[in-house]
């Protein structure tokens, strides 16, 4: 069985429970430091230091996605290479041109 399949219009990737855990902390981490900000904006804290925190964030989610797009080269665009579906190509290139933005 495929790691990724595509059946009718919706898409699912079926991850193992270490990558699984890997990206939800992450998430968690994230989440932890997005109620930060909303907390030190609460607290009228110096803007300096509110902008230095969203840029760390900014940081997380480039890590976070720099995680899953490795994954999903090495399992979903690999398996469907492999199958020949050279379509996982044009579609990679189409996230990255995104992400590029």
């Amino acid at each position: 069985m495929s790691d990724c399949c595509q059946c009718c219009t919706e898409r699912k990737k079926e991850r193992d429970t270490k990558e699984f855990k890997s990206l939800m902390n992450r998430l968690n981490r994230i989440e932890g430091q997005i109620r930060g900000i909303k907390g030190m904006v609460e607290r009228d804290a110096y803007c300096p230091d509110i902008i230095l925190q969203v840029s760390a964030i900014n940081a997380a989610l480039n890590s976070f996605n720099k995680e899953l797009l490795a994954s999903h080269i090495k399992t979903c665009v690999k398996t469907d290479i492999k199958n020949g579906n050279d379509d996982a190509v044009n579609e990679l290139v189409s996230v990255l041109q995104r992400l590029m933005k």
